[in-house]
């Protein structure tokens, strides 16, 4: 397993509270590298990149520009000009989702196809989509384990089809879908696929090119760097022909008033991509916290979190008929550091507060997946525990230890 002991020692709050913090899948900590970087760049830098020819200014837009490079880096980019730095998961979704109403790509009569193991970020962006352009939204459901069921894929996508929906690891079950035979699939009908990687690109190697799909994104705050910061990520030649969604300055070459019309052209991407001011210190952030993921290394990470999970299982099932269900089952294979479960007679939310006053932080309710739930017959929602490199065997101890005094004390009363 990672020395977590002392990696933890790099995260002020995590070092200095008495806090087992088990709710990595909704966000993660700061190294106090990450927000050293942060405050470094405010209180010696704090310019606006870009045309600006002062030191300050050249010094920000280098930064930025590097940023882009190191999470080109990380997920196996051909260039730094794929990367557009966006607000989060949900805003590149609704980037890409808008993208194809703008290109008149998704029309009447074609056909979307979303795994019912969404994320409602890769969801309601599409029944937008459908609303708006007469498209047929079609849900393709998971199996009782949570992973796409390929051969009602290969059932509902057709030449009609525009746009496959998955994710690369739900952040329900933390199951990791077969992502590259998915897409080889949607490419045979000439269909877009649209990956959220969320929860994958913060907890194992991600390499966008092996993956073989057109759109992929994810979130700053879920990988150690500031909140209000995402990526999108799209294949270069999407990138330069497709006309972005969202306009503004900076990302036009020229603008020009040629009688009634008003004539553009864009800049080359990512600028095309992010118009406006950008979240340039979270990018610097973003960077800082990509440098400290590559240095311990993706593999390292996925593997000391599947470790983890077979514990946490292995722990669990020793409550016997304490924990009443497991979304997604009780298995390991092909799934990461993400465990959601049900304590009987307790309804999730009663749970994670009882686990809240005793210091133990997890997630109660649908966990913004609730289709899936629903689809796996857990009605009224889970508890959710997810792991990251600073959790260790000790934090699985205390939510098994504190989950039995629960149900103990509830069968005092």
């Amino acid at each position: 397993m990672l020395d977590y002991k002392a990696l933890k020692q790099d995260f002020p709050l995590l070092s200095s509270l008495d806090i087992v913090y088990l709710d990595n899948a909704a966000t993660t900590h700061k190294p106090r590298r990450v927000i050293d970087a942060v405050k470094r760049f405010y209180e010696e830098i704090n310019a606006n990149i870009a045309r600006g020819l002062y030191e300050l200014s050249v010094k920000a837009t280098k930064l930025y520009e590097e940023a882009h490079e190191l999470v080109a880096t990380l997920i196996g980019a051909r260039s730094w000009t794929e990367v557009v730095f966006t607000r989060s998961s949900t805003d590149s979704a609704n980037i890409v989702a808008w993208t194809m109403v703008v290109n008149g790509i998704v029309r009447e009569n074609d056909n979307i196809v979303v795994s019912i193991g969404e994320h409602h970020s890769n969801m309601l962006p599409w029944k937008m989509v459908s609303e708006l352009t007469g498209a047929e939204l079609r849900f393709v459901p998971v199996d009782e384990r949570g992973f796409v069921d390929m051969n009602r894929l290969e059932e509902l996508v057709d030449d009609r089809t525009k746009v496959v929906a998955v994710n690369i690891v739900s952040n329900v079950t933390g199951r990791v879908n077969d992502v590259r035979r998915i897409a080889r699939l949607a490419h045979r009908y000439g269909a877009y696929v649209v990956v959220d990687g969320a929860q994958a690109v913060p907890h194992m190697k991600v390499d966008v090119g092996s993956l073989e799909v057109d759109f992929l994104f994810f979130s700053g705050h879920k990988m150690m760097g500031p909140t209000g910061t995402g990526v999108l990520w799209m294949r270069e030649d999407l990138a330069r022909e497709l006309a972005p969604p969202i306009r503004g300055g900076g990302a036009i070459r020229s603008v020009r008033v040629e009688g009634s019309s008003l004539k553009v052209d864009y800049a080359d991407p990512p600028w095309k991509w992010e118009p406006g001011t950008p979240h340039i210190a979270g990018a610097v952030g973003l960077s800082e916290a990509v440098r400290y993921l590559l240095e311990i290394g993706l593999d390292r990470i996925a593997k000391h979190e599947e470790e983890l999970t077979r514990y946490l299982l292995s722990r669990l099932q020793e409550l016997g008929e304490v924990v009443e269900g497991v979304v997604g089952g009780w298995d390991t294979e092909r799934r990461l550091g993400i465990v959601a479960f049900t304590v009987k007679g307790m309804a999730p939310h009663a749970v994670a507060l009882a686990l809240g006053l005793r210091n133990i932080a997890v997630r109660a309710g649908f966990h913004c997946a609730e289709p899936l739930h629903r689809f796996l017959g857990f009605n009224e929602g889970s508890v959710r525990a997810s792991f990251y490199l600073y959790n260790g065997l000790e934090d699985v101890d205390s939510l098994i230890e504190a989950l039995s005094g629960l149900v103990k004390r509830r069968g005092e009363s």
